[in-house]
């Protein structure tokens, strides 16, 4: 029976995430086990390695019923699939489900059904790929171009491609080396027991060497005999000028079958591609990058020359009025003291234009982060700051996925924003919760003072304010921080309020459209 190499486990519940995932191990001690907790893990998984079974539960937020099938069909269309739930669903049509490729519908404590129904899924794809032949070989083909494109960097796509070399070829292993001058770099390698992965040898003396020096496929009889580094076929990534090569072996002696060798060829072909866009996207990345350390540098540069002379004018001022305040009228008295507060109101707007310059575009660091847990944090450091005074709400746990440390700014800003303007109510109330999407929402929603929605344009500029400063105190940089960060993360924020009825801040993180907003704060 056929054993996987790639499991991918979908499970929200961490108890029985750890319980199933030990049962896997037990099973198939030499496969890779990657657990994913929430849609978005799942979907990263899916598209950045390989997988050839997925075994998930129906509840998850986001993939509940069949929506985690649909969505592995999407991406991998040839994965075999094994439900394994909480409780038995007994309007599912089994026979119809197994036609379009769930092998089994299992239930928790039938975990000893697992390793059968996984290996059954298996046989049903191995088989379904023999009997379809060559056009199920070009439909692998076909998904792996999906799974290239999705694809972020050179590492993802030679993951990709070496899973899909070993399927197509029906093959023991799988490898991607690199052209290095004279020498060959085998840089990935999808096998059980890897052999080559992190070596080089001289380009001479490998086959992916002569397929590349050759600029055609090479394919070695017996790899036992052949005296090139044994790989039984590779074939050239970008055979004008090549620049790595792809190759497959088998434990026995296999003469590959002329087709699969042309599909080898059409996936390095793409693989070419994919190479060029990743590479772009890294490029892209890195301009990013220097963007952002550009902003930091005008930031400073901010600081300096204009901090500088905004506290020379308050100093002078404070100096005049030290100094002549019994010479001096009434009337100009309060003109040194519209300067100083001008200066005050000046100092902040520029530690808000500095705080907003690093809040400039650069690369998310994505990780499961729990923004429950963030919230939490925030309000033990409000209540040790100012007391704790009135209610917070919000969920035991709220996992997304996301940059931990900008996550964290637009929960500040939103939740100080709630505080400050529910602070004139008896009892404030401030609650962050969730919308089940997808995409999923998330709010931060307050009792306070609202605003008039009329004025909702003005709600993300910089430096905006909707209510008066002898009110409440602020420079207006906050939700334009928020606007940037949750722009980021591929979201959209927006509002919701009436004047005195307290306002709703609502945020995206992973795309898809959100209403107008309505309001403004």
């Amino acid at each position: 029976m056929p054993i996987p190499r790639h499991v991918l486990l979908l499970e929200d519940d961490a108890s029985d995430a750890a319980l199933v995932s030990r049962a896997l191990s037990r099973l198939y001690p030499q496969a890779h086990v990657e657990h994913a907790g929430t849609r978005d893990e799942f979907l990263a998984h899916l598209a950045a390695a390989p997988v050839d079974v997925v075994v998930s539960d129906s509840s998850v937020r986001g993939c509940e019923g069949l929506k985690a099938f649909y969505l592995t069909r999407e991406r991998k269309p040839h994965v075999g699939f094994v439900y394994l739930t909480g409780f038995k669903e007994a309007e599912r049509d089994l026979p119809a489900l197994k036609a379009i490729g769930v092998t089994a519908f299992l239930t928790k404590p039938d975990l000893g059904s697992l390793g059968p129904a996984i290996e059954e899924a298996l046989v049903d794809r191995d088989r379904t790929r023999q009997s379809i032949g060559r056009l199920a070989g070009y439909e692998r083909l076909v998904g792996v171009l999906t799974e290239l494109s999705q694809a972020r960097d050179r590492a993802s796509v030679l993951r990709v491609v070496c899973a899909a070399a070993r399927d197509l070829a029906h093959a023991d292993g799988a490898t991607f080396a690199l052209h290095e001058g004279a020498a060959c770099f085998y840089a990935e390698e999808d096998a059980m027991a890897p052999l080559w992965k992190g070596r080089r040898f001289p380009a001479s003396g490998a086959l992916c060497g002569w397929a590349m020096a050759h600029r055609q496929p090479a394919i070695a009889a017996d790899v036992f005999t052949d005296p090139r580094v044994p790989l039984a076929v590779s074939v050239p990534v970008r055979a004008i000028e090549p620049v790595g090569a792809i190759g497959v072996y088998w434990a026995e002696p296999t003469m590959p079958h002329p087709q699969a060798v042309r599909l080898l060829q059409a996936l390095a072909d793409a693989t070419a591609v994919a190479l060029d866009n990743a590479g772009a996207f890294e490029q892209l990345h890195e301009q990013v990058k220097t963007r952002g350390a550009e902003a930091e540098a005008f930031a400073y540069a901010v600081s300096h020359d204009l901090r500088t002379p905004v506290r020379h004018i308050a100093a002078f001022a404070d100096r005049l009025a030290a100094g002549h305040g019994h010479d001096l009228g009434a009337g100009t008295r309060e003109a040194i003291d519209g300067v100083l507060g001008c200066a005050g109101r000046m100092r902040s707007m520029i530690d808000g234009l500095i705080e907003c310059a690093r809040a400039a575009p650069e690369p998310i660091v994505r990780r499961p982060v729990d923004l429950a847990r963030l919230a939490r944090e925030l309000d033990a450091e409000r209540a040790a700051a100012v007391g704790r005074g009135g209610d917070f709400v919000c969920p035991a746990s709220l996992p997304v996925t996301g940059d931990e440390a900008l996550l964290r700014r637009v929960l500040q800003n939103l939740l100080d924003n709630a505080w400050k303007f529910s602070s004139m109510r008896e009892t404030p109330r401030v609650e962050l919760g969730v919308l089940a999407g997808p995409p999923d929402v998330y709010f931060v929603r307050d009792n306070g003072a609202g605003f008039d929605p009329q004025r909702a344009s003005k709600l993300f500029g910089l430096f905006q304010r909707l209510h008066r400063d002898a009110d409440f105190p602020g420079t207006g940089v906050g939700l334009a921080i928020v606007q940037r960060i949750v722009g980021q993360h591929g979201g959209r924020v927006w509002a919701e309020s009436r004047p005195d009825e307290g306002a709703t801040f609502f945020f995206t993180l992973t795309g898809g459209e959100a209403p107008a907003a309505s309001g403004g704060r």
